[in-house]
């Protein structure tokens, strides 16, 4: 066992050290792993395997979820939230920085990607927070924090593809992500105001107060993407639809909304259906190669094993849990946060059950440390799409974004101590 374990885990780091699609190297490792470690018809694993992790109903809510956000991306959906929000973050300490953290968690309940959330925010509010005088570095590393909200607050991509890895509700999960996500959101703010109240002199004063009436109207602006997130998210909180329904009830309202701002044309919506198609069948091949690696796992048997090891350990949970965070975040620095989902929920949930722990609640904790590996070089990337923003060094951007790895770390050992942060919402959904 100690043999196939080193001989896998070695042909793993060369292909993916070699440049090699992660699909493709999940699907090398486990002919690997069937062809040299056991006597089963490897083809016929294969072709089963892959079959079946592409023919999964709860696939269908990825790509619409996808084509969403794309419509989005490309809409003027950031310019009227940046409109609406920054009157009312003017007296708050930190200011327009704010918008950030508000923007990002309000863009990402209705995109599901991080990038795309990074990217959206970043082209509106990093020419105009530096225009205004807000120092860069904390408004690059506030957006690269902000941005990984993405992932887990919902329609996550991850959690989709986390759940149908570990055959968990994507409801549920969705509803998981709702109570961390704000948690996420409130301790970002909160670290915003005490760098404020440290540092004064950083932050522009105060521009001057719009009357209420002003205020409200400018805030209509984000009555849309308000009435897009209820629509997806209420409707699968009220039982009224699945998240493959609500998806496409999320691409039928984000394309009304482009209508309505008259960003939609014959070009945006081409570009935005091709780049859903591309974000979508990459996903789905990593999914395929995932489906016959965690089959060629259970053969070899070394899952089984390896949680057996992890027993005689005698390590407690939280044990447990620092271990795994830890390899999560140097995997997430050299895999983006889907090929480590795929990566490891095979080997790691035998173990992860036999600690007696929610699969939901891990989930969550899972796309949290994930969130972290966004920001880490060399492969974070969030960084990526900052630095093509702002052109300035990865590592520099990295150092911006460092407090608010802490923040997802203190994040973690919250929904660690009080789990049902993460657990109530979906418990009172069942109810």
């Amino acid at each position: 066992m100690l043999v196939m374990m080193t001989v896998l885990f070695a042909t793993l780091l060369l292909l993916l050290g070699s440049g090699v699609w992660v699909a493709f190297s999940l699907l090398a490792l486990g002919w690997l792993g069937l062809s040299q470690f056991t006597s089963v018809p490897t083809g016929d694993v294969l072709a089963s395997n892959i079959w079946g992790g592409s023919y999964s109903w709860e696939l269908t809510a990825l790509p619409m979820f996808i084509w969403m956000g794309e419509i989005l991306f490309r809409s003027r959906l950031a310019d009227d939230m940046f409109t609406g929000l920054s009157p009312w973050m003017q007296r708050i300490p930190g200011r327009l920085l704010h918008t950030n953290v508000v923007g990002c968690g309000l863009f990402a309940a209705v995109s599901g990607s991080s990038a795309a959330t990074c990217a959206t925010m970043g082209r509106m509010t990093i020419p105009e927070l530096t225009r205004r005088g807000y120092d860069e570095g904390l408004v690059i590393g506030t957006l690269a924090g902000s941005a990984t909200l993405g992932l887990l607050i919902p329609p996550s991509i991850i959690l989709i593809v986390y759940g149908v890895a570990t055959d968990q509700s994507i409801a549920r999960l969705f509803m998981a992500g709702i109570f961390p996500g704000l948690l996420l959101i409130s301790l970002f703010a909160g670290y915003l105001m005490l760098w404020a109240w440290r540092f004064p002199d950083k932050i522009p004063p105060a521009e001057t107060g719009l009357p209420l009436g002003e205020k409200l109207r400018r805030a209509r602006r984000l009555i849309p993407l308000l009435a897009l997130i209820v629509g997806v998210i209420g409707s699968i909180y009220a039982g009224l639809a699945s998240p493959t329904e609500a998806a496409a009830v999320g691409v039928v309202l984000s394309l009304l909304l482009a209508s309505t701002q008259g960003s939609m044309d014959g070009t945006v919506f081409r570009d935005a259906l091709l780049g859903a198609v591309r974000t979508s069948t990459m996903i789905a091949f990593i999914l395929a190669g995932a489906a016959f690696l965690t089959a060629a796992m259970g053969f070899t048997g070394l899952p089984r094993e390896l949680a057996a090891w992890i027993g005689t350990l005698g390590l407690s949970p939280f044990m447990l849990l620092a271990a795994l965070t830890v390899l999560f975040i140097l995997l997430g620095c050299f895999l983006d946060g889907i090929s480590v989902v795929v990566l490891t929920t095979s080997i790691m949930l035998p173990m992860v059950e036999a600690a007696g722990i929610d699969l939901i609640w891990f989930g969550i904790f899972l796309v949290i440390v994930v969130e972290m590996s966004q920001i880490t070089p060399p492969v974070g990337f969030n960084l990526f799409v900052l630095q093509g923003m702002t052109g300035r060094n990865i590592l520099s951007i990295a150092w911006a974004a460092m407090p608010f790895f802490f923040l997802m770390m203190l994040g973690v050992v919250l929904i660690s101590l009080f789990p049902g942060i993460v657990t109530w919402l979906p418990q009172a959904m069942g109810n």
